[in-house]
């Protein structure tokens, strides 16, 4: 019997490093990690008075318990079941209801609502009409759509408690701004990960010029502790700003790749081989934006050596195709 290598080869399948040879990245600052989680695999913290956090280091939500019951902000699958067990451990500390009597969807993808199934159906689900819209489509069991919808702005009054939704556009998708004011709180999820870079493609992100945006239109709020969804602890108003800055310097670097990277090699080479001979070429303009892009940025956003390439080459190619920029027309 044969035993296959695992040396430097590659996957014939899939052309990605195979055996031993997987890539080494900067190590993680520390100041990018949050608690350590609990032997369920959670953690909850008090944000602000009533207002609490979950994590399981890669995914987040919040509660808001109220006397009419517990107000859930998202429902991730990877927290799942650990969700009540949050709840109920905040509940029985502070003498107050776990009952969750409403949920609120900040938009409609499955890694932040799969685990809405959970709860009851009587739940009030409240989110964007757009967020109802795109659940009915998708017609997935886990996720119950929305019976409650706004379209630019709407104020939660439960409990004695405030919670502001409001929507400014598509972003990464069409994602909602949920402020609580009296907790000094923003949660604006798949935007900023506090500490760490966004994954591929600006954390895939179908609106660039609308993620650009996003950060300040966050700003324009008033609030201290910030919930982005994504690892491991809580945000401030220094980590969007900051975030704001890495993409703005990703944008002006793509622009600068797209005056100066030359795409004739590629053509002269491939000849009628023109899918060939553009990948070469925006692949080179993404990695030439990128580069001095991680050289600033590793060892203060996590992972910037990892995705960094990645989302550029999604902002330069909004640059190109949204804003027409080194856009030309034949003579």
């Amino acid at each position: 019997m044969s035993t296959p290598e695992t040396t430097a080869e590659t996957s014939a399948a899939s052309g990605a490093p195979s055996g031993r040879e997987l890539p080494d990245y900067a190590p993680v600052p520390r100041s990018a990690l949050g608690p350590a989680l609990n032997e369920q695999g959670y953690y909850v913290g008090r944000v602000e008075r009533n207002l609490y956090w979950i994590t399981d280091g890669t995914y987040q939500s919040a509660f808001l318990t109220t006397s009419d019951g517990v107000v859930l902000l998202d429902a991730p699958p990877t927290i799942g079941h650990n969700i009540q067990r949050a709840v109920d451990e905040v509940a029985a500390a502070n003498g107050v209801s776990n009952k969750v009597t409403h949920l609120v969807y900040s938009h409609h993808h499955a890694d932040h609502a799969g685990a809405s199934s959970l709860f009851d159906r009587s739940v009030a689900r409240i989110g964007h009409e757009e967020t109802r819209r795109l659940l009915l489509r998708d017609d997935d069991p886990a996720r119950p759509p929305n019976e409650e919808t706004f379209q630019d702005n709407r104020t939660l009054e439960i409990g004695g408690e405030r919670i502001d939704l409001a929507w400014h556009g598509a972003n990464h998708s069409p994602d909602i701004v949920i402020h609580l004011p009296d907790h000094d709180t923003l949660m604006l999820i798949d935007i900023v990960n506090p500490g760490w870079a966004p994954v591929y493609i600006a954390n895939l992100t179908e609106d660039i010029p609308g993620y650009l945006e996003a950060p300040a239109n966050a700003l324009a709020y008033s609030w201290k502790h910030f919930i982005g969804g994504h690892l491991g602890r809580l945000g401030t108003r220094d980590d969007v700003m900051l975030h704001q800055q890495y993409m703005a310097d990703i944008a002006e670097s793509s622009r600068r790749a797209i005056d100066t990277v030359d795409p004739t090699r590629y053509f002269v080479k491939y000849g009628e081989n023109s899918w060939a001979a553009v990948k070469g070429y925006l692949d080179e303009v993404a990695a030439v934006a990128a580069g001095p892009v991680i050289e600033k940025y590793t060892g203060v956003l996590a992972a910037a050596d990892v995705f960094t390439e990645s989302t550029t080459f999604w902002v330069m190619e909004s640059i190109r195709l949204d804003l027409g920029y080194g856009s030309q027309v034949h003579p």
